[in-house]
């Protein structure tokens, strides 16, 4: 078994988290941040923590970033960005949410 990596969120993501969704859940059912935070972060974070190595890079100029594109729980799309940082753990930098269905 290998040493699982620490994976760490960073203000950007949130930035970016609240730039896409609401902070309550809309009439129609449409997700909230908070849904976002529960539902799809947590599953995210194991998924990059266990993946890294598979991950795409970003770019071939940027070997510490690393790319996951997946259909999500609540939003049919989301992409994240993650960075490996000189401390071994994996920053989330970016997050992009395709919310339409």
């Amino acid at each position: 078994m290998t040493d699982r990596r620490t994976v760490r969120a960073t203000s950007e993501l949130f930035d970016d988290l609240d730039r896409q969704l609401p902070a309550e859940r809309g009439q129609n059912g449409e997700p909230s941040r908070r849904d976002f935070e529960v539902f799809e972060l947590l599953p995210l974070v194991d998924e990059i923590a266990e993946r890294w190595d598979e991950l795409p890079r970003l770019d071939a100029d940027l070997p510490d970033y690393r790319i996951l594109v997946k259909r999500g729980l609540l939003v049919p799309w989301l992409t994240v960005v993650a960075h490996l940082t000189p401390d071994g753990a994996l920053e989330l930098v970016a997050l992009d949410i395709d919310a339409e269905r």
